[in-house]
């Protein structure tokens, strides 16, 4: 029983096992030296530490977010490239015997989609990069830094880009040339609608003042058809009695003529007073 329990203990000590779950993968060492990749999930077994140490790594899709780098464009276009990067370990030995953890897996990662991005985006304008381009760039990227990246035992499945933006110091620049160009068409439009304005005004007037004409024109004739009916009447008047139309009209020039604080020197035989002469004298008989 002592033997047994001694047996035991060192077998709890010296865990002469390993449990790999469905999202790990591993590589035996003996002597510092692989023996195994285990990529099977469940229980294994495996001979005492230090005899044979097992590495573990991850078997799922993992992300890295790079930092923002500048890149330059065919046309000398400087931006700011915010990328991620979706890989996994495809072959967990070269992967220990070339970058050993995840942390230096991608600092690699991060040289080699940085060197592709400023390959690949160097050959096309940023208009076209912005536009059309830009998932084939992408897929050409993601392409060639998987062929890189295989020499570490990793696939790169994806990279995309999150965000591009011009640098800092240009963007102030860029909003003053898009400002001047708002400044430039709203000046254009002004310019267009003040000259439409005079159109509208001019038309306006040259309406309003032919409408003042023909307006004019007709009072005129109606002013004249009224003189000359007025004309008839009068003459029609003094066809039927022409002393007391002479009469009538002479009262009303008296009425006009006496009513001005006027001196007015005339002789009694004056033919314009005859008719006031002849009715003192007819007072008088």
């Amino acid at each position: 029983m002592i033997l047994i329990i001694i047996i035991l203990i060192l077998i709890s000590i010296t865990k002469p096992w390993f449990t790999l779950d469905e999202t790990e993968q591993g590589v035996i060492l003996q002597f510092g030296k692989p023996i195994a990749v285990v990529q099977k999930s469940g229980l294994h077994l495996k001979l005492p530490y230090p005899l044979q140490v097992i590495y573990v790594f991850e078997k799922r899709i993992l992300d890295y977010d790079s930092p923002p780098e500048e890149v330059i464009t065919e046309d000398k276009k400087t931006l700011v490239i915010d990328n991620y990067v979706r890989w996994r370990i495809v072959d967990p030995l070269r992967f220990l015997q070339t970058v050993v953890t995840e942390a230096s897996a991608m600092v690699r990662i991060d040289d080699i989609i940085y060197s592709e991005l400023r390959v690949e985006i160097g050959r096309i304008p940023l208009f076209d990069l912005i536009s059309i381009e830009r998932r084939q760039v992408m897929d050409t990227v993601t392409a060639n830094s998987n062929r890189k990246a295989s020499a570490f035992g990793i696939e790169i499945i994806d990279v995309g880009i999150k965000r591009a933006d011009l640098p800092k110091q240009n963007e102030e620049a860029v909003f003053q040339r898009m400002k001047t160009e708002r400044e430039r068409q709203a000046k254009q439009y002004r310019s267009e609608g003040q000259e439409e304005a005079i159109k509208l005004r001019a038309e306006t007037d040259k309406e309003k003042t032919l409408i003042l004409a023909e307006a004019e024109k007709q009072a005129k004739i109606i002013r004249g058809q009224g003189e000359a009916a007025a004309l008839r009447i009068y003459a029609d008047a003094f066809k039927q009695d022409p002393e007391f139309y002479a009469f009538q009209k002479t009262l009303e020039t008296y009425e006009k003529t006496f009513n001005n604080k006027d001196i007015l020197i005339m002789t009694p035989d004056t033919e314009f007073l005859h008719y006031l002469f002849k009715s003192n004298q007819e007072i008088e008989e």
